[in-house]
């Protein structure tokens, strides 16, 4: 191998596999992409992606360490017509606790967009640097070399033949349908625990025309309350680019949404607030339904493998998947890739121990997404859940957490911190400093909001109705 340039093979050229691709080249690495199918050429629908086409949320977490790899990317997706959405200020969220206050200030912020145009401005970025080549309409059959290093892997072409890739690096970015346990098995490597949460979760989604054009409409969030006796029914509106909305609907069993376009608007008005239902009245609808099933949550503790060959990472859904309803996977996955730019400008790429101290730092971002997502699927008394117990510690950090969303309603100190948080620039365990433990004892300082927050949208929309007779929004500003 070349050690001015190493030399790494990427399986995958979905998001992580690209952020992975940028990782490398900036430490020199001459990077070779591996893809099954064909790249589509512009933002448009990538095979093997059925997901794309429900809301994703990039957490200004994700979207930092994405710049950072890709420098210009955030910019690039607002020229195209993606939203900067500062959180909580353009978020109008019923929590099971009660409505959010939009409070104003420096806040966190969230990246809108349609999955096609975030994956395809990053692809066309990485895809356009001099050392990578992207190897199309093939895949990956299995890894080269032994238990103690992974030396390449074997290439398949679509006539069935098979040529082996030499690489000092090998990162497994395929997704959850990863291949990596059973090439491990081959190697004499066993052991490797995983953990499954499944919530049952299904979403639905369509696309609409947005009846406003307002550079600062929000995103709306109905949540579900695992709390009470009936199935969870959530359901939520990303601006996204070229004037449109992306509507999701999701439910647990007992409530799944369906492909039904006749139904869509009906489901929305199941949601504990009528709010969605009620916009969609002055939305066209510009697409049909795609639905999906299969949004488990679930973990592969590569990091804890004993042994673990050099040369070999684990990365985004193939190392651990997450529900998508809380919107971490895109964000891990970014600040996974971030970990391994990290780890391999300090040390050469050969250099033995290597690959386990790059998959224990990608393991850390995994694990605060992990904690927050499985604790609140487990709420769910019909979550199945393996490898992942729901103990006294768990049943505690749920109860601390649904008391710190009480206390968000009317408190800014207290969604400022949750805010940190949940968009992945701070661990949870600050939220258990002594100051924000007893600010959750004490609880909201202002009174619950009554009607969502939603006075000067209210404004615009029944502007537009007035136009089309269209039904009137209710809503105000607490």
């Amino acid at each position: 191998m070349n050690h001015a340039h190493p030399r790494a093979v990427v399986l995958g050229s979905g998001l992580a596999g690209t952020l992975a691709a940028a990782a490398l080249t900036r430490n020199r690495f001459t990077v070779d992409l591996v893809e099954p199918d064909q790249l589509p050429t512009a933002a448009a629908p990538r095979k093997g992606l059925p997901q794309a086409r429900h809301i994703h949320l990039l957490m200004s977490g994700g979207a930092e360490a994405i710049d950072a790899l890709v420098p210009g990317t955030v910019q690039r997706l607002l020229d195209a017509g993606a939203r900067r959405i500062p959180l909580t200020t353009d978020m109008v969220a019923l929590a099971p606790e009660g409505w959010y206050r939009r409070w104003a200030g420096p806040t966190r912020y969230l990246i809108a967009c349609s999955r096609d145009l975030l994956d395809f401005t990053v692809r066309r970025a990485v895809l356009a640097h001099p050392r990578v080549t992207v190897h199309q309409g093939v895949k990956a059959s299995g890894l080269t070399g032994d238990a103690r290093r992974v030396t390449g892997t074997r290439l398949q072409a679509a006539d069935g033949t098979e040529a082996p890739l030499a690489a000092d690096l090998v990162v497994d970015a395929t997704g959850r349908a990863a291949r990596t346990p059973h090439w491990l098995r081959d190697m004499g490597i066993t052991g490797l625990n995983e953990a499954r949460v499944d919530s049952g979760l299904a979403y639905a989604s369509r696309v609409y025309r947005a009846p406003v054009t307002d550079p600062n409409w929000p995103v709306i969030v109905i949540q579900a309350d695992p709390r009470l006796p009936q199935p969870g029914r959530a359901g939520g509106i990303l601006p996204i680019e070229d004037g449109q909305w992306l509507v999701s609907m999701s439910g647990t069993p007992g409530a799944h949404p369906t492909n039904n376009p006749d139904a869509f608007r009906d489901f929305a008005y199941q949601l504990r607030h009528p709010l969605v239902g009620d916009l969609l009245g002055h939305a066209e609808p510009l697409t049909g339904v795609s639905v999906t099933h299969g949004t488990f949550n679930f973990r592969r503790y590569y990091e804890n493998l004993t042994p673990w060959p050099d040369g070999l990472i684990v990365l985004g859904d193939a190392l651990a998947a997450f529900n998508p309803v809380y919107g971490h996977g895109m964000s891990v996955a970014a600040q996974g890739a971030l970990a391994l730019r990290a780890e391999t400008a300090r040390r050469p790429a050969t250099e033995p121990g290597l690959s386990r101290r790059i998959q224990r730092a990608i393991a850390r971002p995994v694990s605060i997404a992990w904690e927050m997502a499985t604790s609140q699927d487990l709420r769910y008394p019909h979550t199945r859940a393996t490898g992942q117990p729901l103990n006294l510690a768990g049943r505690f950090s749920q109860w601390y957490a649904s008391r710190l969303s009480h206390t968000a309603t009317g408190s800014y100190r207290i969604a400022t911190a949750m805010t940190e948080v949940t968009t992945l620039h701070a661990p949870p365990l600050t939220l258990a400093k002594p100051s924000i433990l007893l600010a959750a004892l004490l609880g909201p300082l202002r009174p619950q909001l009554s009607a969502p927050p939603f006075a000067r949208e209210t404004t615009l929309l029944n502007q537009a109705a007035a136009l089309d007779s269209g039904p009137p929004v209710t809503g105000e500003i607490g």
